[in-house]
């Protein structure tokens, strides 16, 4: 603790000014763009402010040009939401494995986290590459037998397939290394009392195990959703004939030229910042109910 009167050595201020600056540089950009969607009617992309109103919120409510900029919100929010559940419900069992020693097991963890270390855009081409074949496949078959269902058959890419799938080789690492943080701190010696007092594996799990790791849960949860909700590169490749919303904005950043593209900037980073406080907010309610529970 630094005494009153004493005076702090450089390093401080020089550590100091260099949190300050990463601070400035990671919160500025985002601090800008919300500042300007806020420009008046005739505001243009840089300050100085010409006004300020919700003039471009208006016009981004009404849409951007031709494309349906909310379509595409809620395609994001739909593969956000499947994407969290099933990092959550793929995860926790994987962690769980991951407590008794197996063969292979190193090799397996290896293979579960490489899609880290692997560029997201190579992922993404691979991913569209294997839906292609599948599709010429399917459609050579089509042509070959003469089945009246494979007709009308198009592609198998799509969000709830390939886009999917690209998003998951990008959240379930991350939702894998939590966990492994999470069961590596956690102590055996609860589940040996709940055995000890009769009960079964599955009760001493849900009883036992989950209530203690729901934050860790509701944090991969977290990491599952927002990682989806900006994804652009795994994407790209992957998402077969309708963009999510990070792709139509990137497209809209050469032809969009007023701070309609900041409301929408602005609009994405809110939704965020709920998504966030309600991860925050479940993680408090669930720390009371257990301390309530001890108390």
């Amino acid at each position: 603790m630094n005494r009153v009167g004493e005076r702090r050595p450089a390093a401080f201020w020089w550590l100091a000014a260099l949190f300050a600056a990463f601070v400035l540089f990671l919160y500025g950009p985002i601090l800008a763009i919300v500042v300007l969607s806020f420009q008046g009617p005739s505001g243009g992309l840089t300050f100085p402010m010409n006004g300020v109103s919700t003039f471009w919120f208006s016009k981004l409510w009404q849409g951007v040009g031709v494309v349906d900029i909310w379509a595409a919100f809620g395609r994001s929010l739909r593969l956000g939401a499947v994407v969290m559940v099933l990092t959550v419900l793929l995860a926790l069992p994987a962690g769980l494995a991951f407590r008794k020693r197996f063969r292979g097991q190193s090799a397996l963890f290896l293979v579960a986290v490489a899609s880290l270390i692997v560029p997201s855009i190579v992922v993404s081409l691979g991913i569209g590459l294997g839906f292609r074949i599948v599709d010429d496949a399917v459609k050579g078959l089509a042509e070959a037998t003469g089945w009246g269902f494979l007709r009308g058959y198009e592609t198998a890419a799509g969000l709830y397939s390939s886009a999917l799938g690209a998003h998951l080789t990008w959240t379930l690492p991350f939702g894998l290394l939590i966990l492994f943080a999470v069961f590596n701190r956690f102590n055996p010696a609860y589940e040996e009392a709940a055995r000890d007092l009769g009960a079964s594996p599955w009760r001493t799990l849900r009883h036992v195990v989950l209530p203690i790791i729901a934050p860790s849960l509701v944090g991969v949860a977290l990491f599952g959703f927002t990682l989806s909700w900006d994804e652009v590169a795994r994407t790209s490749q992957a998402i077969g004939g309708r963009n999510t919303l990070p792709l139509e904005l990137q497209g809209l950043t050469t032809t969009v030229t007023t701070p309609e593209i900041y409301a929408l900037g602005t609009v994405t980073t809110g939704m965020s910042l709920v998504v966030i406080a309600i991860a925050i907010g479940g993680v408090v309610v669930l720390r009371r109910r257990r301390a309530a529970a001890g108390g």
